[in-house]
């Protein structure tokens, strides 16, 4: 009997134990065994069905990484190397248990007279730990855990107050790790994401996840980054759409929460995301003979690798030494990072290009550039018109004695046409030519290709941004343009007697030029020189790469935010302003005077709707005055408002 108890506990039923519903229990009419020693003998049965189903789950998970698709592509089934690697933990444990079996046989052997009770105090640790163990199973497979959750769920099982059930965890946690150090190594000393079956915590982030971290950028009415670094920014967005954006050209990554360990803090996961992505972006565009410097850890490697392998092999996992390491890393790329873009690829100089350019730094170039394009990006965009933009953008650089044909080079205005659909019928064409067609003025746009390795700190993200930046600051000196040619012709006119509705033209025109003049004057000089100033001092204080790309950051956030591109209301006001203003110097350029009536009606309509913005963006501004979420509103109101005329009119100019 004693040896069918033994083949029972290997998890086999037999004669005396029956398999019943799942599990493995003794016969309960057996004469010669009564009903205490049948509570006994099934306890012991309960080890051998918990081992019987340890050995089913190792066998159909630990095995080969055979993965079953359904119709739609997607994996089936819980799979990946870390249930693999918890199979192999797990099945570790179990050698404990069938030497302890071994151990049990050589006893019956030597004693046929065994008692009971033996087994059951030789097994007795088991009857603790294999409930935990099943727990475990369970979870996982319910929970359908994958990659690095299943760290998380061994780790909170682990906490409990049975050492037997700790040490187990902590054992097979040991064995899950090795995996998280492989990848570890792959992506902080070499940056590539070794992981086939999407289980680490940093994972590559769809498009779609991308557009939708966007369009959560844009409904954002203030970006107040002052205070939250932008890796916090990050985390507060990955953990809901959960996608970061990296800064890398050509790939995005982002921390994944549910899959990130708990024991892993949020703060050491956003350093291992900044120090691999930074490494893979200075690897993927790197050029043969830009840096004759080696890889950005140059020998570094062996050793770093050397020490994530000597922490792997420790049989608890050490939080403050892993952020230690970690820390080590980082910084090492960081001043590495620093030194490359900062100092060697001068950063500061290439910035105040960027200025010049995007932010409109170099105005008697744009100025120039405006003066030769104005007729021709009035009408609708052509194939042609990219190439004539270019070409009088050079012209208007060399007109302004910018003679660096290289720098030119690095900038490329460009232009979005959409080629004609055919018409196939009348209707079409006459729902065609009725439909609004948009100038060249809307479609324009100014790309730049950044040199190698400043592609890492100017990404294509920041760049768009720039152009958003570009095309509203060029909107608003365009108008700024238009209404200034108006005072030139008010001055051809002035010694002449002029009429009432000649008085009110040239009283419009005075408030349009004091509007846009001083949003003008509050953009270069309270946004932009002021944000440039504190960048260029941060960058300045620091030898941290992070801490740099978080200024840049901050700065073009404070530069979005109080130019009012995300707050909706603003913006949109802002537009129908300078809209109204183009409005009014192409009618005021292309009339007689006196102006017809036809001229008057539509001068008139023009005034109302220019009187209707102004009247809304005066409230809009006087109701944010008291608040300090919004300095920059208070700004733009104290600029328009200093002698309190605006106030004294009832927040309406423009009056016809």
């Amino acid at each position: 009997m004693l040896h069918e108890i033994l083949f029972a506990l290997s998890g086999h039923s037999g004669g005396l134990f029956v398999d019943n519903n799942g599990e493995i229990k003794v016969l309960s009419d057996v004469p010669f065994i009564c009903p205490s020693e049948i509570d006994l003998l099934n306890k012991l049965c309960q080890l051998g069905t918990h081992y019987r189903d340890f050995n089913a789950f190792i066998k159909k998970h630990g095995g080969t990484l055979s993965l079953k698709q359904d119709g739609c592509g997607r994996i089936e089934g819980i799979h990946g190397l870390y249930l693999k690697s918890f199979c192999n933990g797990l099945d570790q444990l179990l050698d404990d248990y069938r030497q302890a079996l071994h151990r049990l046989e050589m006893d019956t052997l030597q004693d046929p007279h065994l008692p009971m009770s033996h087994l059951l105090c030789s097994l007795q640790e088991y009857h603790l730990l294999f409930p935990a163990l099943a727990t475990v199973v369970e979870q996982i497979c319910n929970h359908k855990a994958h990659g690095c959750y299943i760290l998380d769920i061994l780790h909170k099982n682990s906490m409990c107050g049975l050492p037997v059930v700790k040490l187990a965890m902590h054992r097979i946690l040991h064995v899950c790790h090795a995996v998280m150090y492989k990848q570890l190594c792959s992506w902080l000393l070499h940056g590539v994401l070794m992981d086939p079956y999407l289980e680490f915590f940093i994972q590559h982030s769809s498009d779609e996840d991308s557009n939708q971290n966007a369009a959560s950028l844009e409904d954002e009415d203030d970006l107040g980054l002052m205070g939250v670094t932008g890796r916090q920014l990050q985390r507060a967005l990955s953990l809901t759409l959960p996608a970061v954006e990296s800064s890398s050209g050509g790939s995005k990554f982002s921390l994944r929460a549910n899959l990130l360990p708990v024991y892993i803090p949020v703060r050491v996961a956003n350093k291992i995301l900044f120090t691999g992505e930074s490494i893979q972006m200075f690897e993927s565009d790197k050029k043969p003979n830009a840096f004759k410097r080696g890889g950005i850890l140059k020998n570094k490697e062996d050793e770093f690798a050397q020490d994530l392998y000597e922490m792997s092999k420790q049989e608890e996992f050490n939080g403050m030494m892993f952020e230690s390491m970690v820390d080590k890393i980082r910084t090492y790329v960081a001043e590495h990072l620093w030194s490359l873009v900062v100092q060697d690829s001068d950063l500061l100089s290439h910035l105040k290009i960027i200025k010049d350019f995007y932010l409109l730094g170099r105005g008697e170039l744009f100025l120039a550039f405006i003066d030769q394009t104005q007729t021709m990006l009035r009408a609708p965009p052509v194939g042609t018109t990219e190439h004539d933009v270019n070409t009088a953008f050079q012209q208007s650089a060399r007109n302004v004695l910018i003679d660096d044909e290289e720098l030119l080079q690095r900038f490329h205005l460009t232009v979005a046409y959409k080629a004609p659909e055919k018409k196939q019928t009348d209707s079409v064409s006459s729902l065609t030519l009725s439909s609004p067609v948009e100038s060249g003025w809307s479609a324009l746009g100014l790309a730049h290709t950044v040199q190698w390795p400043l592609h890492i700190f100017f990404t294509p993200s920041s760049l768009k941004k720039y152009n958003r930046l570009f095309c509203f600051l060029l909107a608003v000196r365009r108008a700024q343009v238009d209404i200034q040619q108006c005072w030139v012709l008010q001055m051809q006119f002035k010694q002449r007697l002029v009429s009432r509705e000649e008085m009110a033209k040239w009283q419009l025109r005075t408030h349009m030029s004091f509007l846009v003049d001083n949003l003008q004057y509050y953009l270069q000089v309270d946004v932009i020189e002021s944000q440039y100033g504190i960048l260029v001092e941060k960058i300045n204080s620091t030898r941290d790469f992070e801490a740099v790309r978080l200024a840049h950051d901050q700065f073009l956030s404070a530069l979005l935010s109080q130019s009012f591109i995300h707050s909706k209301p603003v913006s949109n006001c802002l537009s129908e302003i300078l809209e109204q203003c183009g409005a009014f110097s192409h009618l005021l350029t292309h009339s007689e005077s006196p102006m017809s009536q036809r001229e008057i009606t539509q001068l008139q309509s023009i005034g109302k709707s220019f009187q209707l913005q102004s009247n809304l963006l005066f409230k809009i501004l006087s109701s944010v005055r008291s608040h300090n979420a919004s300095p920059h509103l208070a700004q733009l109101l104290l600029r328009l408002d200093f002698n309190k005329y605006f106030t004294t009119a009832g927040g309406q100019l423009g009056r016809y």
